[in-house]
């Protein structure tokens, strides 16, 4: 049976062909006719040799490995030259065309175009300027071989664009195109091993700013196009060879800054209206720039490759930041930061922008061959930042820092039944979005500092030098750089990358203590894996023996084999406590036995070592999951560090986990009983603190587990500022807080309040936020049901970050009973999301549904989920069990009998 026009099945084996100079759009009008290859036909085109044996077709949905590989072999030398014209109104099409220049190897094989829904959204496609007939299949255009010759070639296609990856809104737009959306938007050889050139038109809207990947080149008027009235057009000079999902553009009404550092010119594009807020994040956004870029240049030993350096602050960009060469995108609000920002917003501001920096070399210039190693440039973004800000922040102990940016969030996926390995096989680009994870991005630059640590930082260096020199604007793999260090190393490498990169889950690690009177008779330290293999993970230990008058010894221990033995302590004075990961590095389960941990939790706060006291207190909180200590104990260990703790990023994890704890694992009595107290505490703190954003810190907490009648009345009168805090005034997003955290407690006149809050913000992009979230803040369930409802349509998930603030809301721990309703058809809707969302929004969807709930009714969904669903993507199913963990622990923990 041949395939109807508008109704193709998935297989590429039913390719209809058209003849585009004719328009497809003609073929699609009742009764049209067209010449169409026979679908034996078709599959020989599809096949890689001749069409006497039977091939896999290429053109299955997405971009297959098969596919990259063939067509890695098939084209080279790749140029677009692309004009898009972008109506004002998003309710219009974006209309363009691509001129794709290439040399073709391989004429046995047709070439393929990779383009989502090419029947309805392809114009014309041209060869040497005479339209040709091709093949249409889900997501490719086929082009055939005999419109082809060895050598140089160009295809012109005049195309619709997709909106799914242009990121529309009523005045401007930004294209994201990771991991494979380039395909979305235009015609493209949509894979990373496949580097082109780019040179761009934009038509735009009179008085829209436009950016590129390439550097301006010129802007003029051009008349009206459609309804849009004057235009303009922007152009901009050929890239570099960059991968397609580096290609970029954004364009609307975006406000200019520039600035001048070491003779390179930067550009801010922004749409912030508090022209205060600006003046105040200026020149430090430029400043942290500059000192990422040349910090980066002298490291590598290479300038930075791609001539100008832009970036955007996108509203609410679903990502911290994005690196497309040339013209960087980041997350407004965590650029331009409110005076209220904390120590750890101002360091993530500093660090997001070290990392983007650091793709330009490890990503853009380098790019991993296939998306199975995405984690090789996030892991040098991560781990150079880490670098990079140290001198920018000399006041920061940058070792605590390390150990708290990335140890919780990698734990928090190894120890759970979907914790995936560093590196993935991938067979098709459609999956890559679900690599994305604490993995890459926390655990990935621990696994980095191990093996610095194990070459020697010299090595190291000299090494990722010759991997970029080698590489540079080209493609690599994990193991090419794996085979460099090797060969400048004594150790087995391989093996080491093998069970740190190639494989899920940490060691648990146990501490065996002997005495003898009150000497040490032995200290063991033994490693197993927590599934019952026969895995060992080689690392160095770094023991630290803690002693009753707060005196610290440390040592170093290779932890190669099951058990080590630390002979060097033997004799010494027996220790109050013993931690096995004393500076902070070692990765693991680190598993006191019950005297030990009983110790930790009694005198924790009095250990005097920043490091130490943060790794104790990752210890409790691990045994706390492993019900091994109960959530009372880690709050009163808790409450008592907050009274004395001086360094800030240990009291913002210990806030951000007491808060954790308050709401999941205990039960509504037992935080009813404690809301008192822990009220007074943090207010008492928050007037204590010296440093603001310390100060904020405790605010924000306080905020958050509020209870009371009398914290209610009180954030009220802040939020009608008819009360002040001395040394924190507030800005708009601590007025905006207050307002959603009173509504979601329904306190009186909450719909009021929240009408209100809404006509004090002026931006905007921020108010047309506070209006999207709302309906979940609402104590009517018609409305939140109403609100929940909306959501199965993808247009009302396009503001991804939205979407998860709501959702928070309508899953918040004092509505998680009313809200059990949503978790099912929430799950429901997750392949869905998924396939039409970004990378991180399924694990966020998931996370902000089930974070607010810890009770065994709904836990009992989420498994009966999982049991009628075997056939549920492994990848997916993987994101859902890491979201899930919490929900079981606090299911067990804050139920549990007796």
């Amino acid at each position: 049976m041949k395939p109807r026009l508008g109704q193709l099945p998935h297989e590429a084996a039913a390719v209809s062909s058209v003849t585009t100079g004719g328009r497809a759009a003609a073929l699609r009008r009742a009764g049209a006719t067209g010449r169409r290859l026979p679908i034996a036909h078709a599959l020989c085109a599809l096949a890689t040799i001749s069409c006497g044996r039977p091939q896999e077709p290429l053109t299955t949905p997405g971009v297959s490995l098969e596919l990259a590989q063939r067509r890695v072999a098939q084209v080279s030398d790749v140029h677009y030259r692309l004009a898009f014209t972008i109506p004002a109104s998003p309710a219009e099409p974006v209309t363009g065309t691509v001129r794709v220049a290439f040399r073709f190897h391989d004429t046995r094989a047709p070439l393929v175009l990779d383009f989502v829904d090419p029947l309805h959204r392809v114009r014309e496609v041209r060869v040497a300027d005479r339209p040709i007939e091709v093949g249409f299949t889900e997501d490719h255009i086929v082009v055939p071989p005999s419109d082809l010759a060895p050598g140089e070639n160009a295809v012109e296609i005049d195309f619709t664009a997709g909106d799914e990856a242009l990121n529309r809104n009523p005045d401007f737009l930004y294209t994201l195109h990771v991991p494979d959306r380039a395909r979305y938007t235009f015609p493209v050889f949509d894979q990373p091993d496949l580097k082109a050139r780019y040179t761009l038109q934009l038509t735009v809207p009179n008085g829209w700013v436009a950016v590129g990947n390439g550097a301006a080149d010129t802007t003029g008027t051009t008349g009206t196009t459609g309804t849009t009235g004057a235009t303009l057009t922007h152009r901009f000079a050929e890239t570099q060879p960059i991968s397609s999902y580096l290609f970029a553009f954004a364009a609307g009404r975006f406000q200019v800054e520039e600035a001048e550092r070491g003779g390179r010119t930067y550009r801010m594009l922004h749409r912030e209206t508090d022209s205060a807020r600006v003046a105040r994040n200026r020149d430090a956004i430029f400043d942290l720039h500059h000192a990422a870029l040349t910090w980066l240049e002298e490291y590598t030993g290479i300038r930075y490759p791609f001539g100008k350096f832009d970036f955007v602050a996108v509203p609410s960009f679903q990502y911290g930041g994005m690196e497309h060469p040339g013209t960087v995108f980041y997350r407004a609000s965590g650029l331009l930061l409110e005076p209220t920002a904390t120590q750890a917003e101002e360091l993530g501001r500093a660090s997001v922008i070290a990392h983007e920096t650091t793709h330009m070399w490890f990503g853009d210039l380098v790019t991993m061959r296939w998306f199975n190693d995405v984690w090789t440039k996030e892991v040098f973004a991560n781990f150079m930042a880490a670098k990079i800000v140290n001198p920018s922040f000399p006041q920061v102990n940058h070792d605590l820092r390390f150990l708290l940016a990335h140890y919780p969030a990698a734990y928090g996926i190894d120890r759970t039944a979907g914790a995936n390995p560093i590196r993935q096989p991938l067979e098709n680009l459609s999956e890559a979005g679900s690599l994305y994870g604490a993995i890459i991005y926390q655990k990935a630059p621990i696994v980095m500092r191990h093996l610095e640590r194990r070459v020697g930082e010299d090595v190291f260096r000299d090494g990722l030098r010759e991997y970029l020199d080698r590489f540079r604007f080209a493609n690599a793999t994990w193991p090419d750089l794996i085979a460099m260090l090797d060969a400048r190393s004594p150790d087995d490498l391989a093996s080491w990358s093998h069970v740190w990169v190639e494989e899920a889950g940490r060691p648990m690690v146990t501490t065996a203590l002997e005495t003898a009177g009150d000497r040490i008779a032995a200290l063991r330290f033994a490693q197993r894996d927590p599934r019952d293999s026969a895995r060992l993970w080689p690392q160095r230990l770094s023991p630290a023996l803690i002693s009753p008058d707060g005196a610290v010894r440390r040592f170093d221990l290779a932890l190669d084999s099951g058990s080590a033995a630390l002979d060097s302590a033997v004799g010494l004075p027996a220790p109050l406590l013993v931690l096995p990961n004393g500076d902070g590095l070692p990765y693991g389960e680190f598993v006191p036995d019950s005297a030990g941990l009983a110790a930790l939790a009694a005198h924790l706060p009095e250990v005097g070592d920043d490091v130490l006291r943060a790794a104790g207190w990752l210890t409790l909180w691990d045994a706390m999951l492993g019900a091994r200590l109960p959530p009372p104990a880690l709050i009163e260990t808790g409450r008592r560090m907050l009274a004395t703790e001086t360094a800030e990023l240990t009291a913002q994890r210990v806030l951000g986990d007491l808060g954790e704890a308050y709401w999941r694992y205990l039960p509504a009595a037992a935080r009813d009983s404690l809301a008192p107290s822990l009220e007074a505490l943090l207010w008492a703190r928050l007037a204590a603190a010296q440093a603001r954003s310390l100060k904020a810190a405790y605010f924000g907490a306080y905020r958050s587990i509020a209870r009371t009648p009398a914290a209610l009345a009180r954030m009220e009168r802040l939020w009608r500022e008819t009360e002040k805090m001395p040394g924190l005034p507030l800005a708009e997003r601590d007025f905006t807080a207050l307002a959603q955290e009173l509504a979601v407690r329904e306190a009186p006149g909450w719909a009021a309040l929240l009408e209100r809050q809404r006509d004090r913000i002026t931006n905007p992009d921020r108010r047309a936020r506070f209006g999207f979230v709302m309906p979940a803040l609402s104590a009517d369930t018609a409305v939140r049901d109403a609100f929940f409802e909306s959501l199965r349509d993808p247009k009302n998930r396009k503001h991804e970050p939205w979407v998860l603030e709501a959702l928070g809301y309508l899953h918040h721990p004092l509505r998680a009973e009313r809200a059990e309703r949503y978790i099912g058809p929430s799950l429901e809707l997750l392949q869905e999301v998924q396939r039409t969302g970004d990378i991180f929004f399924p694990l966020g969807w998931l996370n902000a549904t089930l974070d607010g709930h810890n009770s065994p009714d709904a836990a009992r969904i989420v498994r009966e989920f999982l049991e009628t669903r075997p056939d549920l993507p492994a990848r997916l199913r993987g994101k859902l069990l890491q979201a899930n963990d919490g929900l079981e622990r606090s299911a067990r923990i804050a139920h549990a009998r007796g």
